[in-house]
């Protein structure tokens, strides 16, 4: 056989070698120098792919040799989005910078004034993951009826979750963002998949992304693979399902907590097949999801039994607690609710024992870790003018002054007064007239009337 024109070529595979050590050659000659982009050069981030990576979304670049290694183009240019089939390992070339990542759609499905209790059990959630640290812009509240502003309420702007009225969930710093009748089942999967009109204003958008943790809080009247929405349209265990494999395939989760307060409850997660999700209900398939509660003075119930077990459980909870997905499990024995609470954990991929329950009900604040020494000079910072005389001290305040959290934690109701219970009045003056009776006979009784 003839030997090919051209003469002997060098292998790609060389050429390929020579150019990575060049390149880390370079890199090692840079860090020598001490040139770093975070002092001479804006700084640079960029977001590597989520599914199998343990680390945050993104990098600051810290040095200029990093850029051609990574695919970024000159030091000078903004960085492109590099294709990177492993993640990156940690070293002192970069440091890590996550952001806030819980987000918590809550939903309550009812109208009316006997679905009281539907109300409050969002509210009830909703007062939970705002105390423990998600933002109202985090959080996307749906609220089929308004119930503080109903005429029956017998006091206005409250909502009540314990009976004599103890606490209002309802609070003076609530932010529905649908109300009334923008509470549809095509609302809901917009907000869920994203596919909303460009002037809906991010208030009324769920802005995850593929760093984020989402809790999906459901509560309503449904039945075996349906939650009603306004009595006037249903949301199936499919189209829900159907729902979070959109969310999943345009990176708008990575992981993803499912509750749902409602009768036959379980059937709503039967249909799931997206990966990361962990799911809860109430009541298992061919069970009611019973109400908790009767309150004579508002005239219905105030919450039902799963969601208010569920809440004195997340009373106890703080930002360092670390109570794991197992003990939300627990929450709500069948010997309390009076049906069997269900969870699915088969499309989770993490032990639910080493899930934090501030994994999804809390919030995870900006951080960024470096080994830099910053020395602050004068021209750093900006003081405010102080207004204390020279004979007055600003006090000492340390973190739990500034922030009572022992108080936050225990936000439990206070005991009023005593008051006579039900019907003691009415028994009191029926024991009078039964000794009347007995002492003096029916002939007196117009000494009486």
């Amino acid at each position: 056989m003839a030997a090919p024109s051209g003469g002997w070529r060098l292998p790609l595979s060389l050429w390929s070698l020579g150019i990575v050590l060049v390149l880390l050659a370079s890199r090692g000659a840079s860090g020598a120098g001490g040139v770093q982009v975070a002092r001479e050069a804006p700084r640079y981030e960029l977001r590597f792919p989520p599914r199998g990576c343990g680390l945050p979304g993104r990098v600051r670049i810290r040095s200029v040799s990093m850029c051609p290694v990574l695919g970024l183009g000159g030091a000078g240019q903004p960085p492109g989005l590099p294709l990177l089939s492993t993640c990156p390992r940690e070293g002192p070339d970069y440091t890590l910078k996550p952001g806030f990542r819980d987000f918590a759609p809550q939903v309550c499905t009812s109208r009316f004034w006997f679905n009281y209790r539907h109300v409050a059990n969002t509210l009830s959630i909703y007062r939970s993951v705002k105390r423990l640290g998600i933002p109202d812009s985090h959080i996307v509240l749906m609220l089929a009826d308004d119930m503080a502003c109903n005429p029956r309420n017998p006091k206005p702007a409250t909502i009540f979750s314990h009976k004599n009225m103890e606490l209002n969930v309802y609070g003076d710093n609530v932010e529905v963002d649908y109300r009334g009748y923008e509470v549809t089942v095509e609302n809901f999967l917009r907000v869920l998949t994203g596919r909303l009109p460009p002037s809906t204003p991010r208030s009324k958008r769920l802005l995850s992304d593929d760093r984020s943790n989402v809790l999906i809080y459901m509560t309503g009247h449904g039945g075996n693979g349906f939650l009603k929405f306004q009595d006037s349209e249903e949301i199936t265990n499919i189209e829900l399902g159907d729902a979070f494999e959109q969310m999943w395939q345009k990176r708008r989760y990575h992981e993803l907590l499912f509750i749902i307060d409602t009768c036959q409850g379980a059937s709503m997660y039967e249909k799931f097949y997206s990966p990361n999700i962990l799911a809860l209900a109430s009541s298992q398939i061919g069970e009611d999801s019973l109400s908790h509660q009767p309150d004579l003075a508002i005239g219905v119930h105030l919450m039902d039994r799963y969601t208010y077990y569920l809440l004195e459980f997340l009373e106890d909870i703080h930002p360092a607690s670390q109570n794991n997905m197992n003990d939300l499990f627990k929450v709500c024995p069948p010997s309390l609710c009076v049906s069997t609470p269900g969870h699915r954990t088969d499309l989770f991929q993490r032990d639910p024992e080493s899930v934090l329950i501030t994994d999804f009900f809390g919030s995870v604040r900006k951080v960024e870790i470096t080994s830099d020494i910053i020395r602050l000079t004068p021209n750093d910072t900006e003081t405010e003018q102080s207004y204390l005389t020279e004979s007055q001290t600003a006090p000492v305040l340390k973190y739990v002054d500034q922030l009572a959290v022992a108080q936050i934690i225990h936000q439990k109701p206070k005991q009023k007064d005593w008051h006579p219970p039900d019907g003691f009045i009415l028994g009191l003056w029926t024991l009078i007239l039964l000794v009347f009776f007995k002492s003096y006979g029916l002939k007196h009784l117009k000494h009486v009337f």
